[in-house]
């Protein structure tokens, strides 16, 4: 045999060594962390905090005290545009990957290389609500295992649907807003069914870096964010070219809107606030 010959025997062997031990520690990793994730169990039974609401016998708005600011949506009642606007953002292949999207990683790591930033695809939806339900924001190997573990577990336990659900009513947009039916009440003083595409959009955007787009705050920085989750929901057929170019012409006006009382009785709301502190603790509207 010749040495050349011997050197590629040699070479293929380390290779097949190296697959091997890689494949062995895998599933060693498996068999070790899978037992110890937490339940998807909870997450079917979750209930989100909400701002303590008073209201009137006839349903009008007294009052509301509270840290976050919630609206609960059901996955029916979030516009399939918000939808669309927030998976070109954020997961456009939410629907076809089972958690965790191999080729979304793969492009935003070559796209980290090339350039140098980070883009869309290192985190899928189901990622997050894997992070953001059950792990801390530590940034450590075991920490994105174990989140990629979970996001697989939730996969199979839940509906695409719920997975949404959880997420668009969870999840941070900034000025107190959690979840896109407080978002788009803090932004821009409307129930969601009532944004139109180019705010659907900007609330889209924010999840990402809620400080860093915050169209108040930063309106530059929004509005560059909001016309790219325009031009990917384009690029994915979500919107034909003329309602594209119409969105992305169309100036934002986001601005800091507060809950108003539709009652002219504080009195009232601090008695019940008080009744319900001296009933549950603070905790009843201090956080929800």
């Amino acid at each position: 045999m010749s040495t050349g010959r011997k050197i590629a025997l040699a070479g293929v062997s380390l290779l097949l060594v190296v697959i091997l031990a890689l494949a062995v520690a895998a599933a060693g990793t498996w068999f070790y962390l899978v037992p110890r994730l937490p339940s998807i169990e909870t997450l079917k039974e979750v209930k989100l905090q909400t701002p303590l609401r008073v209201y009137s016998a006839d349903g009008r708005l007294i009052a509301e005290y509270g840290e976050k600011n919630r609206v609960m949506l059901r996955y029916e009642q979030i516009p399939p545009l918000m939808i669309k606007a927030v998976l070109a953002a954020e997961d456009d292949r939410f629907f076809e990957h089972p958690g965790v999207d191999i080729k979304g990683i793969t492009r935003a790591a070559f796209t980290l290389l090339r350039t140098g930033e980070k883009s869309q695809g290192g985190s899928t939806i189901t990622m997050q609500v894997a992070r953001n339900f059950f792990l801390g924001r530590e940034k450590t190997y075991l920490r994105k295992i174990n989140e990629i573990l979970l996001a697989l577990k939730i996969e199979r336990e839940l509906s695409k649907e719920e997975i949404l659900e959880l997420y668009l009513n969870k999840i941070y947009f900034g000025n107190r807003a959690y979840g896109v039916g407080a978002a788009a009440r803090a932004y821009y003083g409307k129930d969601l069914d009532q944004l139109t595409l180019p705010q659907m959009a900007m609330i889209a955007g924010l999840p990402k870096a809620p400080s860093i787009y915050n169209p108040i705050v930063n309106p530059q920085r929004a509005l560059a964010r909001r016309n790219y989750a325009l031009e990917r929901m384009h690029a994915l057929g979500s919107i034909d070219t003329a309602t594209y170019r119409q969105a992305i012409a169309e100036p934002d006006h986001a601005r800091r809107h507060k809950s108003s009382s539709e009652v002219e009785a504080a009195y009232v709301g601090e008695m019940v606030r008080l009744e319900m502190v001296k009933r549950f603790g603070k905790q009843a509207y201090s956080a929800g």
